[in-house]
């Protein structure tokens, strides 16, 4: 069986999109913060991967404050953070260039969590998922909100086979955190 039909050990891409941010008057889209309801959001989409067993061993943020806001306030939720990478090429990325960067993540990683930003976050989920568990490929298609979770589980030796269409999109999620 080659790579591409599915060797090696199973890994899993995360993809976390970020929470829901403020729109606040004069500040550029890159420097825009968390709103009220993305600070209660994050930590419970910290919470949900815990619960879902789907820690990363990996990292991979955007530079953009409201994702590395995102980042801080989920991994808080666990008790050993992994290595975190703010890659500005993940901000205002499309699909292509997202998966060009997950092309790069080193073998021993299995577990690798993706924080950024729509559309090319849904566009990625949609490429790489050939199918899904459930109705999860037709969640993605409907709608890929703040703080939204999904988990693509694929088998390969090495993050550089990654192809389009060659993942099980396992679960979405959409976890929402408690008013105060």
């Amino acid at each position: 069986m080659s790579e591409r039909t599915g060797t090696g050990p199973l890994r899993r891409l995360v993809v976390l999109r970020h929470a829901k941010s403020a729109w606040p008057p004069g500040v550029p889209d890159h420097q825009r913060p968390l709103g009220p309801r993305g600070l209660r959001d994050a930590p419970a989409a910290g919470r949900a991967l815990a619960e879902d067993d789907v820690l990363p061993d990996l990292a991979l943020c955007s530079t953009a404050e409201r994702t590395r806001r995102t980042w801080e306030l989920a991994s808080a939720q666990w008790a050993t953070p992994p290595q975190v990478r703010h890659d500005e090429r993940l901000y205002a990325a499309d699909a292509r260039e997202l998966l060009d960067v997950v092309h790069e993540v080193p073998a021993r990683v299995e577990t690798l969590l993706l924080i950024g930003h729509n559309p090319g976050l849904e566009e990625l989920v949609l490429t790489l998922a050939g199918d899904s568990l459930d109705d999860a490929l037709d969640a993605v298609r409907v709608k890929f909100p703040t703080s939204a979770i999904a988990v693509l589980a694929w088998h390969g030796t090495d993050w550089r086979h990654l192809a389009p269409g060659a993942a099980l999109l396992t679960a979405v999620r959409v976890p929402r955190g408690r008013m105060s």
